[in-house]
């Protein structure tokens, strides 16, 4: 008896230990990031954006910054997208990707605290456990949860 428990916790922490080393070597461009999924394609879904920058003016980046939103040529997949939040003076970076013809996936990349840009922290990876629960919370309450509000009305 005892000696299946132990077989059975070695397994347990041989699966932990491969799924952390393999998150170290994970591939891609963005390991970390957060996604979350949109029904509406792209197009759709940078409007929206846009639509809601129009309307909450705060959450656009001083212009000082020099961030424009955008693909940063023809072939980029992510079209980039950042946000402000003036209270805690964070940027905040996303980027969305078709899922498919109909479906987005907005990824939520990495803050930058400060007046300068070059204090970049990748969500899920450079925050401690609480503040990184502290970022996704604070971006799914100020920006996302508004963003699937206005496509549920513009959907009805």
């Amino acid at each position: 008896m005892l000696k299946r428990i132990l077989i059975g916790i070695s397994i347990i922490l041989i699966a932990v230990g491969l799924y952390k080393l393999a998150e170290l070597y994970s591939p891609g461009s963005y390991p970390n990031v957060e996604k979350y999924g949109i029904d509406l394609d792209e197009k759709g879904v940078i409007n929206v954006l846009n639509r809601f920058k129009e309307k909450n003016p705060k959450f656009v980046p001083p212009v000082g910054f020099g961030l424009k939103d955008g693909r940063r040529n023809k072939k980029d997949h992510w079209y980039n997208v950042y946000f402000y939040y003036p209270e805690s003076n964070e940027i905040i970076y996303i980027w969305t990707r078709p899922s498919s013809s109909t479906t987005t996936t907005i990824g939520f990349v990495s803050v930058n605290t400060g007046n300068k840009l070059g204090h970049w922290k990748d969500i899920n990876k450079d925050f401690n456990s609480s503040e990184n629960l502290l970022q996704k919370k604070k971006f799914k309450e100020l920006i996302l949860d508004s963003i699937r509000e206005m496509i549920r009305h513009k959907n009805q």
